[in-house]
């Protein structure tokens, strides 16, 4: 079976596969998979429904995701089943330019199975919005002295602009060591798109919270800051949110610490610092697996992330008592558009050598992303 990249209309269309029993399209896949062999990868993301994870063969989050299939030196394929910025990441790693020289310039196909699977975080950064902010806000402070530090969940454009910025990503588990190296080199920090995961990481390591305004994109001057506060800053977050973190209250802790005595509270970094002051533990989604899968039988858990990943956790963990932290379903509804259906079409039209959906960078953001990229992979 041929794995080939083409620009053509693809041989196959989508409609007749929505069509089609989840049983039928598992079947379809798994006969794909084992036709291609390692030359294609199947990533799932934690967030993603149960049957897509269970043909996926990676799971992780989407940094982790990116990084082992570009160490893969079989691999010539991707179908990436998360949300669009994470396609990008895997597109700018496993093409890189040592990557490529070591194929000898044939580059690995990325497709997004479905290109509406976006993340609404990541749009709550646009590029024309981050530079407007650069520029705004060199007419109160030196820019020279602010480091751009973006989150992984953003666009590419965003990466590639802290490349150039001598900025640097980050991910939730690195956000402090990322922080840190960026104080090194300068007095303040930009960091975007998300503003809880940057005044939680911040505020632990010391920094107060009148040091962390927050900067609006659409207010009409400064962020809807004053000068003086901008000169007085350390971090200056960026406003952003993850939809489904920021459903998570701090009621919802108080509520369930009452109905079951002795609970533990596991929380992600993209929750209000409301509800990270109120819980037990927070961290990343890495670290929440491990905490769980490290606790002994019995122990009791309220869980503040994602519904697809808790649910999945709670059936791999039936030792334990896990709950969803909110009492109103929280998952990841970009994330959700990927199924079977989606899949099974993007990978059939990649065996028939007319590949949908490709994730394919343009050379300058590449190259750009990239080097913010390297920085975090030197970060320790």
């Amino acid at each position: 079976m041929a794995l080939l990249t083409s620009l053509r209309e693809p041989a196959l269309k989508l409609a007749p596969y929505k069509s089609l029993d989840n049983a039928t399209l598992h079947a379809r896949i798994e006969a794909l998979r084992e036709a291609l062999g390692p030359r294609l990868l199947v990533l799932g993301h934690h967030y993603q429904q149960d049957e897509v994870i269970a043909l996926a063969d990676l799971r992780g989050d989407s940094y982790q995701l990116s990084r082992m299939a570009a160490d893969s030196t079989d691999c010539r394929a991707i179908a990436f089943c998360g949300v669009h910025f994470m396609a990008e990441t895997a597109d700018i790693l496993v093409n890189r330019p040592e990557r490529l020289a070591e194929r000898g310039g044939e580059r690995v196909t990325v497709v997004l199975p479905d290109l509406a699977a976006g993340c609404s975080m990541a749009d709550m950064a646009m590029i024309d919005q981050v530079e407007a902010c650069w520029d705004e806000l060199g007419e109160v402070i030196d820019t020279e002295d602010i480091t751009p530090v973006t989150y992984i969940n953003s666009a590419a454009s965003l990466k590639a602009f802290c490349g150039r910025h001598g900025g640097i990503v980050c991910t939730s588990s690195n956000a402090a060591a990322v922080l840190q190296w960026a104080f090194r080199r300068t007095s303040r920090v930009l960091f975007f798109p998300d503003q809880h995961l940057g005044r939680n990481t911040a505020f632990a390591m010391g920094i107060p919270l009148d040091q962390m305004p927050v900067w609006n994109p659409h207010a009409e001057e400064l962020g809807g800051n004053t000068a003086a506060a901008l000169q007085a800053s350390k971090v200056l977050l960026w406003q952003g949110h993850c939809s489904v973190h920021a459903m998570f209250r701090a009621e919802h802790v108080e509520q369930l610490r009452a109905k079951y005595p002795g609970i533990r509270v596991l929380v992600h970094p993209e929750c209000s610092r409301e509800v990270v002051e109120k819980a037990d533990v927070y961290g990343s989604t890495g670290k929440i697996i491990r905490e769980v899968e490290a606790a002994p039988p019995g122990t009791k858990w309220a869980i503040g992330t994602e519904l697809h990943l808790v649910q999945r956790l709670k059936q791999e963990h039936p030792e334990q008592e896990i709950h969803f932290l909110s009492p109103i379903v929280c998952m990841c509804a970009t994330m959700y558009r990927i199924d079977l259906a989606h899949l099974c079409w993007s990978l059939e039209n990649l065996a028939a050598g007319t590949p949908v959906n490709v994730i394919h960078l343009d050379e300058e953001t590449a190259r750009w992303s990239l080097v913010a990229l390297e920085r975090m992979l030197e970060v320790k």
